[in-house]
């Protein structure tokens, strides 16, 4: 009885053995399988990264290669929209910082298969839009080995702007690969402030016997103005953050010069804000002229006027931009 026991135990032993070893092999196999796979797709970007520091893709690549496991590397994504039809001069200006970031990338001695750039333009990849709801471009987004993209992973342009320096510091925080973005010569601002200074060493020259121009102050302080006006615009902000111009919806082809939040602007924007505030400013130098001059009555009355409906409409339509940013805003003159 137990040698009928002790067999049927070693037989059942044996069974289990058995299937272990199945499951192991079958385990080892697809575990093999996904290590070729993966081979084969980094093999494949190496090689494309090999032609392009940034890749383009269509629907199909981007299911392959960013969506579809197994994945050991991180891809930044420019969703875009390139082509000229589409009129997205944004689009355009972001897409040459991207090049400058994924050249700096590519030809460094940091270079490695753990991050790849690509492309998917509109035109060639909509279903990708659309699978990922999407309906503003430019759009930076990284995809990480493992896991779904989180919040952080999709760039805040709007805020930060698309400039290559930003675009490395977010990837930085994203990925830990420290990118150092080298930029090609552009000699255009020397020459100009050659230009400049040749120009004003010119004038000085002609004007050399007779230089009362410089201690006119009208044109000193029209010069001030200009400086003032164009700080208090952002043009500073511009030069360091880098925004779009403007913004044009791909859906609808709206094309927004304001931007909704107070974190940020548009250079549009910017322009309007300076040309706003210089019409500001010649009305309150109109009123004031008109209080102060001697001329005639009815001559400095029209002035004033002029000068008034100046300072009343743009400084209303300023305020109403005001209120657009600072939702909440309370107050409003004349435009709302």
């Amino acid at each position: 009885m137990a040698s009928k026991y002790k067999g049927s135990f070693l037989h059942l032993l044996m069974k289990c053995s058995l299937f272990i070893l199945v499951l192991c092999a079958q385990f080892g196999g697809g575990q093999k399988k996904k290590e070729n796979m993966l081979a084969e797709k980094v093999e494949q970007l190496m090689e494309w990264s090999s032609r392009r520091s940034v890749i383009r893709m269509n629907g199909d690549k981007f299911r392959r290669f960013v969506k579809a496991p197994p994945r050991n590397y991180s891809i930044i994504v420019m969703f875009t929209a390139l082509q000229p039809q589409r009129q997205c001069s944004v689009c355009r200006q972001a897409n040459e910082e991207y090049q400058v970031l994924a050249n700096s990338w590519r030809y460094s001695s940091a270079f490695s298969n753990k991050l790849f750039f690509t492309v998917v333009d509109y035109d060639e990849g909509a279903d990708v839009f659309q699978q990922l709801n999407m309906n503003s471009a430019p759009t930076f987004m990284h995809f990480p080995p493992k896991g779904k993209p989180k919040r952080a992973d999709t760039f805040d342009l709007q805020r930060i702007g698309f400039a290559a320096e930003q675009l490395a510091k977010w990837i930085a925080d994203r990925t830990d690969v420290q990118i150092r973005v080298f930029r090609p010569p552009n000699y255009s601002g020397t020459i100009a402030l050659a230009l400049l200074v040749s120009l004003v060493g010119g004038l000085l020259y002609l004007r050399r016997n007779n230089l009362e121009f410089i201690y006119n102050k009208t044109g000193w302080g029209m010069a001030a103005l200009c400086v003032v006006f164009a700080m208090t615009s952002g043009q500073m902000w511009n030069h360091i953050r880098g925004p779009p111009y403007a913004h044009k919806n791909p859906q609808n082809g709206q094309v927004s010069y304001i931007h909704g939040s107070s974190q940020a602007q548009f250079v549009a924007e910017s322009h309007i804000i300076l040309l706003l505030n210089a019409a500001i400013t010649m009305g309150m130098v109109l009123l004031n002229e008109a209080a102060t001059s001697k001329g005639d009555v009815g001559k400095r009355r029209i002035i004033c006027l002029v000068g008034l409906g100046l300072v009343v409409f743009f400084f209303s339509f300023l305020l109403s931009i005001f209120r657009s940013k600072y939702h909440g805003y309370p107050y409003s003159f004349l435009i709302k």
